[in-house]
């Protein structure tokens, strides 16, 4: 009988997937095809399909097919951003359509469906799909809905939605043009590394590249795949039509970035774990999240779940500081307090980079929700651990508590 086809591994993939040796010098790091057109061979006859460059282009097709085989997916699209990769997104939903989508989400997803798709006609309405995620999401459907929406874990609270259950439910009621709604998941908080959609019944996942997968904080870039045909020809269409492509050196940086994607997301997990327990030790801090954390007084209400459906807990990592301190301040004037005096986490907004960053997401990266029903508490700290020394990162953060 012939030997079984041998799958590689996660790792392997992720230092290979796109990255084959250029066909024409051999060259291990491919080049960049930094151009805006294609000589043709005659009046239509272009080399190889390429006629411009908004269409097509060679460093963006490998990281395309790179993402998509991470992700265990068919095709890949990529966009100039995470937020152009939500709007293309969006687009499959026409006026008169609902958008389910889960209640906890980035800051400028919740901009754009309440500003942007509201007005051309889009309904979003707002469900906690980490509350009973099959029973809550069936009494939001109905014969309207044409996308269920939601990122998990979930920024910032870390909420973690059962991704086989929703999917379940989902494909199981007739919404929009008479079909079963489309299950889109932002993987960006986990990675593939850690957490695949498609293999647990998402229709669509969807990144914004430039946290984890690219891992460097130097680019901006979003990345789409599905396994579906028609979606993915709606999708390629928008690319195209819309314009909302990356340039080649993005696309370039992002695939440098994937070849460590494993290693990185193993440390910033680790690190993570390491944050969160030293965290929940201290009696100055009141609320705290990371999935990956299962036992004491901030043990994750769903770290079961996130057990089976992710590899490990990934690098972001959600608290409240308690009111007091030193200078018996309020809880929002310690976050701030803390947010302002670490040494080696970075104030800034993003995460998924190799350096830890801190931030307030309240007026940072989720200002648009304010006093909204998605608001977020007013002295939340987000972090997104890098893959530093953790001792090093439990000192800095210990310190900034200290003085706040």
């Amino acid at each position: 009988m012939p030997a079984r086809e041998h799958r590689d591994g996660f790792a392997t993939r992720a230092v290979h997937a796109g990255g084959e040796p250029d066909t024409l010098t051999g060259a291990v790091s491919p080049p960049i095809y930094q151009t805006s057109t294609y000589a043709q061979l005659g009046v239509g006859r272009p080399r190889g399909g390429y006629e411009y460059a908004r269409t097509q282009n060679p460093t963006r097709e490998r990281l395309e097919r790179a993402v998509a085989d991470l992700e265990g997916g068919t095709f890949g699209i990529a966009f100039g951003s995470g937020s152009a990769a939500t709007a293309t997104l969006a687009e499959l939903a026409e006026p008169g359509e609902r958008v389910v989508v889960g209640d906890d989400v980035y800051g400028g997803t919740y901009r754009f469906f309440e500003q942007v798709a509201r007005r051309r006609g889009i309904d979003a309405r707002y469900v906690d799909l980490a509350a009973g995620e099959a029973g809550v999401l069936a009494s939001a459907l109905d014969e309207r809905t044409r996308l269920v929406w939601f990122e998990t874990p979930s920024n910032p609270l870390l909420k973690v939605t059962d991704i086989a259950a929703v999917a379940r439910a989902a494909h199981a009621h007739v919404g929009a043009r008479g079909e079963a709604p489309v299950v889109v998941v932002d993987n960006t908080f986990a990675s593939p590394a850690l957490q695949r959609p498609l293999t647990l019944g998402a229709d669509v996942v969807f990144h914004s590249a430039t946290k984890y997968l690219a891992g460097h904080s130097d680019t901006v870039l979003g990345v789409v795949v599905t396994s579906r045909d028609d979606l993915a020809g709606r999708l390629r269409f928008l690319q195209n039509a819309m314009g909302a492509v990356p340039g080649p050196q993005d696309c370039f940086l992002a695939l440098r970035g994937l070849r460590t994607l494993a290693l990185r997301a193993e440390r910033h997990a680790a690190n993570a774990l390491a944050v969160a327990r030293f965290l929940a030790g201290r009696d100055d801090v009141a609320w705290l999240r990371y999935p990956g954390l299962a036992d004491g007084r901030f043990a994750h209400p769903q770290a079961v779940l996130a057990s089976a459906q992710m590899a490990a807990g990934g690098g972001m990592v959600s608290f409240v500081p308690a009111a007091g301190g030193r200078h018996a301040r309020t809880a929002r004037d310690r976050a701030i307090a803390v947010c302002e005096s670490t040494r080696l986490f970075t104030l800034a907004e993003s995460l998924g980079g190799v350096e830890s960053l801190i931030e307030l997401p309240a007026v940072m990266t989720h200002a648009s929700v304010a006093a909204s029903p998605l608001e977020v508490p007013e002295a939340l700290i987000r972090l997104s651990v890098g893959i530093e020394d953790a001792v090093d990162l439990v000192a800095d953060l210990a310190a900034a508590l200290d003085g706040a």
